[in-house]
């Protein structure tokens, strides 16, 4: 989604937590003058209900965002305490709904003055990685481009021995190809010497036939 929709959505996400703790101060005001508060109830929780899925909305868009490096770490860190304050409006108004915790006037003045103080730890923003902590995010590009580098020097280099050894397999088998070939005329050779012994062989009989009936 386009940066103007994630602001449009903060702003919705910010007055919606401001209503909501209007409604429950006049909640509260009905109560003390014995008036029905039926109606603002069902009001709040359902302000409550679209409050928490405008969160829920951001988180998605915000962890996005860093994931993909469309914004930097330090805009994702910015945008993350933002978010944050609104987690904690969220939870002081729940509380605040069901008589636990802060009165609305405070949170309504929290609301009119920037919300909470920053530290709350959000849960749901991917863990950096040591070796990216406290970089930029022009200096993890250059990492990563550093990594990549590294890794095709590695492949031409795997490559390089690949081809050497592609190299080294045809000439083995060029000369695997050439011994079969001498192998081949040595087994000629010695089929043709085989065949000229055994007709040396019979003509000697033959000769040695004709001489002893002669004598």
């Amino acid at each position: 989604l386009r940066p103007v929709r994630r602001l449009l959505l903060y702003d919705a996400a910010c007055q919606a937590a401001q209503e909501v703790a209007e409604k429950i101060q006049e909640r509260n005001r009905c109560q003390r003058n014995g008036e029905s508060t039926a109606k603002l109830n069902v009001a709040i929780r359902s302000s409550l209900q679209s409050l928490k899925e405008k969160i829920d909305q951001l988180k998605d868009l915000l962890l996005r965002a860093v994931s993909t490096h469309q914004i930097t770490q330090l805009e994702g860190d910015r945008r993350q305490n933002l978010v944050d304050d609104l987690l904690t409006r969220q939870r002081q108004l729940q509380a605040s709904y069901k008589n636990e915790g802060t009165e609305p006037d405070v949170i309504r003045s929290s609301l009119m003055t920037g919300g909470v103080k920053r530290g709350v730890t959000n849960p749901w923003l991917l863990e950096e990685p040591e070796e990216t902590r406290g970089l930029g995010f022009d200096e993890i590009r250059q990492q990563q481009r550093r990594i990549i580098e590294e890794q095709d020097a590695g492949l031409d280099a795997l490559s390089s021995i690949i081809s050497r050894q592609k190299q080294m397999g045809q000439e083995i088998g060029n000369e695997l190809d050439e011994q079969n070939e001498i192998i081949d005329d040595l087994t000629n050779l010695v089929e043709n010497t085989d065949d000229k012994l055994r007709n040396q062989t019979r003509h000697v009989k033959m000769v040695d036939k004709k001489s002893t009936s002669c004598g």
